[in-house]
């Protein structure tokens, strides 16, 4: 029996006839246009069934009549990615570390990959940027210990300092106060001295009494003025540059026990090609130097 149209006197549409406490419902259906992309929709995934995989099976999934694979395009477009790298990888090897750093391609090329080598393996220590920390040298400064120019950053990546590596760089303080070779008082003395250096205000008697002690013993690594030496790791102490503290408490503890950082060597763990644009990286980062002229760089 055909169910009798009723039309409510308020909005003046049609009914369900579905009445709920009163309340009657209104037959307001969809609009035609969202019907039909619903129904496109509901064609297009069974045009997608077949022709890409998507039904999961126990043992795998459908593949689809095209043989389409992400995973395969994915690999197909890395190694068009990895072909392209190896061409610059090549140029980078056969260029000398000044070439690149005169070639604009190559440096853009060497920059971002040491970037991303610097925070894969020398942020951890060295700090986001090179900024350093407490026993770790700032990369981002123009102190240096063994050299900021380009070779010498390249070797000191390549070998190390106190590595395991035959070609490590090597540089031993000895332990003055453990060994028995000074006195406290005369460590004392010395520490007040460094601190002088600094031109930061000191005890003049002991100041006094610690150069006669630095001269004996410590002019032969960090020279008469505390100026350092590069050729030995020495760091200048007549600076505000500190691996261990530049406090007067942090030098007595130094040359009473000194603390000796190692860096490992990267040759072996990184490929020759990463190992140049780290050096370039590094040099960039605002404290490197020139290349030395008429002498090799710096052991």
């Amino acid at each position: 029996m055909a169910r009798e149209r009723e039309t409510d006197s308020l909005t003046g549409r049609e009914t369900t006839g579905h009445e709920w406490d009163g309340i009657k419902e209104l037959n307001t259906p969809l609009p035609k246009w969202w019907l039909y992309v619903f129904c496109a929709t509901i064609l297009w995934s069974l045009v997608y069934v077949v022709l890409y995989p998507a039904i999961p099976w126990f043992s795998g999934h459908s593949k689809g009549v095209l043989g389409w694979s992400q995973r395969v395009e994915f690999s197909e477009r890395m190694a068009a990615i990895r072909t392209e790298q190896v061409k610059f990888e090549r140029r980078i090897l056969a260029a000398s570390l000044d070439d690149i750093r005169g070639d604009p391609e190559l440096l853009a090329i060497a920059l971002a990959g040491g970037r991303s080598a610097f925070a894969d393996n020398c942020a951890p220590c060295h700090g986001p940027g090179g900024a350093g920390r407490k026993g770790f040298p700032s990369l981002a400064d123009d102190a240096w210990l063994w050299g900021g120019t380009l070779d010498a950053i390249d070797r000191t990546i390549q070998y190390g300092i106190r590595s395991t590596h035959d070609e490590t760089r090597q540089s031993v303080m000895p332990a003055f106060g453990v060994d028995g070779i000074l006195t406290r008082e005369q460590i004392d003395d010395v520490a007040e001295y460094v601190v002088s250096l600094t031109g930061r205000s000191a005890d003049p008697g002991a100041a006094e009494r610690g150069k006669t002690v630095f001269t004996d013993q410590c002019i032969a690594c960090h020279g008469e003025a505390g100026e350092g030496n590069l050729e030995l790791g020495a760091p200048t102490l007549a600076g505000r540059n500190w691996l261990y503290g530049g406090k007067k408490s942090d030098i007595v503890a130094q040359v009473t026990r000194p603390r000796l950082g190692v860096m490992p060597a990267w040759t072996g763990r990184l490929d020759p090609a990463t190992i140049k644009m780290l050096a370039v990286y590094v040099h960039s980062l605002g404290g490197g130097q020139q290349q030395a002229v008429g002498k090799p760089a710096s052991p």
